[in-house]
């Protein structure tokens, strides 16, 4: 999808909270840190590196933090931020890059020693009143670096050290900025989110008043003031988040919202007549469109992963459209965007490689008159989960596993075709249906299964069969940030595995993924 044009003024958080603005450099746990600041009840954003400081003061935030990144502030192309963000009388926090970079920018000397340190590292503390009050002489912390600190500028001190960093965390106590080399976002942090609490609170100030609760009420009064008369259309997959767009918009704004149902054809198994029930059970005008040919045509000899992608998200606005002319003038498009998806299509020029391009966050086509409403934009999946229960969706909806707009065509490696799609499907149904009978479900964050072209030889009804590769994945995760592979007992894989062989199609070897997130992603594609 090319020529996006740009978005209606995104829907945002009550500016009356206190906000802390994270500036990106390209770090893997860049989203933790804004995530673990909401975690201690402050309001947090993610801004690119290079921000002007002018849009970072009209959030008005009362601290900012600078994120890791991949690079070394000695290149001559490193990403630097403006000096401004040091004179605006704001605390700041320098996480590992961001700790060099602030040392590097106010006149320190920045080395690569002879040992780096990654990995869990003993620090010891040497200051304890202000970032590291109530914190023992030393504890375990997460390093992950190559350069570090080799002279500290004038009005700098050391705070904390290890075996390998003698600066590894630095104060300038009159301008409030600090700066660690390890990083607090992590779990393997044991203090960190101690470390993130005394900051927020003990240096900046801040009071912990960003709550999920009253989102829904901001967000539908908001919605109200923006729509005014016109009318909404709702693109609702039976998932929590466009599920919760639709409440919180029919809640705004009434009959002016109609719900539009594509059946692209990639659901899971039962999930089209799941979705009737779930718009009906809600009392939400909805219309059903039926275009499982169109999408699988337009997906014919496409194997690469951003291309299907960008094809079905064109094709749904093109769905819309439709509709819209045939029921009349619709003005917006609601849709269930979530702060991950943002973050994650990151464009060209961002701070953060693009990992891949969420169907619903690349742009509308310039050919679309659609105004966009994406009421959850600043929200992760937790969040948008307490905002449901505050609408009374029920949890049959709000703890469902997380499912891609494109559907099964992410689940699929290579080109979509009729016969893989039906294995992916039954395969998945499998997976779901045999956590549920374990009673694990509810604990997981995700689980389904997955198929690509690969070929593997084996053996049905005493002949030889070559059949096809089914990959299981089952993760445990918060946000769907990071993500971990869930240790199942052998009796549960032993199960899911030969259900698959016996009773899916020309299926002869089951697999089961055992890769995190980072370095890999949830979906394979």
């Amino acid at each position: 999808m090319t020529d996006a044009k740009p978005k209606d003024p995104k829907f945002g958080a009550n500016m009356n909270e206190d906000t802390v603005v994270v500036l990106d450099f390209g770090g893997q746990y860049s989203h933790l840190i804004a995530r673990r600041i909401r975690e201690c009840e402050v309001y947090s954003e993610l801004l690119p590196w290079n921000t002007e400081t002018n849009e970072i003061l009209a959030k008005t935030p009362k601290a900012i933090v600078l994120s890791g990144g991949p690079a070394s502030v000695n290149d001559p192309n490193a990403p630097k931020c403006q000096d401004g963000v040091f004179n605006l009388g704001i605390p700041v926090l320098g996480i590992c890059y961001g700790l060099q970079l602030m040392v590097d920018l106010f006149g320190g000397k920045i080395e690569r020693p002879p040992m780096q340190e990654y990995g869990r590292t003993t620090v010891h503390f040497d200051e304890h009143t202000d970032l590291f009050k109530g914190l023992p002489d030393d504890d375990i912390c997460w390093m992950s670096h190559s350069d570090s600190a080799a002279k500290l500028p004038h009005g700098f001190e050391a705070i904390a050290h290890s075996g390998h960093a003698k600066y590894a965390a630095i104060r300038n106590k009159n301008r409030s900025l600090f700066g660690v080399q390890f990083h607090p976002e992590v779990a393997h942090t044991v203090r960190g989110t101690e470390i993130i609490r005394n900051f927020l609170f003990e240096v900046a100030k801040c009071l912990p008043t960003w709550k999920v609760a009253p989102f829904a009420k901001e967000m539908i009064a908001e919605i109200r003031r923006k729509v005014g008369k016109e009318r909404v259309l709702c693109a609702v997959s039976g998932g929590v988040d466009s599920t919760t767009t639709a409440a919180l918009v029919h809640e705004a704004v009434g009959d002016q919202l109609m719900c539009i149902f594509v059946d692209h054809g990639l659901m899971r198994k039962g999930e089209p007549e799941r979705v009737r029930e779930i718009l009906d059970r809600m009392k939400l005008k909805a219309v059903r469109v039926e275009a499982s040919e169109r999408f699988l045509n337009r997906l014919k000899g496409i194997a690469d992963p951003e291309q299907k992608r960008k094809i079905i998200g064109e094709e749904f606005v093109r769905v819309f459209t439709e509709v819209a002319n045939e029921h009349g003038k619709f003005d917006w498009l609601a849709q269930g965007t979530l702060y991950p998806d943002v973050i994650e299509s990151a464009h060209t020029g961002s701070p953060a490689s693009r990992i891949k391009t969420h169907h619903n966050v690349a742009g509308l086509p310039e050919w679309t008159e659609f105004k966009l409403i994406e009421p959850l934009r600043l929200l992760y999946k937790d969040e948008v989960r307490k905002v449901a229960s505050t609408l009374g969706i029920p949890p049959a909806i709000t703890a469902r596993h997380p499912f891609p707009g494109p559907g099964l065509a992410v689940r699929i490696l290579g080109e979509v075709n009729e016969e893989k799609l039906v294995i992916c499907r039954e395969a998945s149904d499998i997976v779901e249906s045999e956590l549920r009978a374990e009673g694990v479900y509810e604990r997981v964050w995700q689980a389904f299964a997955m198929v690509g072209d690969d070929l593997a030889v084996g053996v049905l009804g005493d002949e030889r069969k070559l059949g096809h590769i089914v990959t299981v994945r089952i993760v445990e995760s918060v946000d769907g940030m990071t993500a971990d592979w869930v240790r199942i007992s052998d009796d549960l894989l032993s199960r899911i595995s030969n259900r698959i062989t016996n009773e899916v199609k020309d299926v002869t070897w089951v697999t089961y993924a055992i890769s995190s997130k980072p370095p890999s992603t949830i979906e394979p594609c």
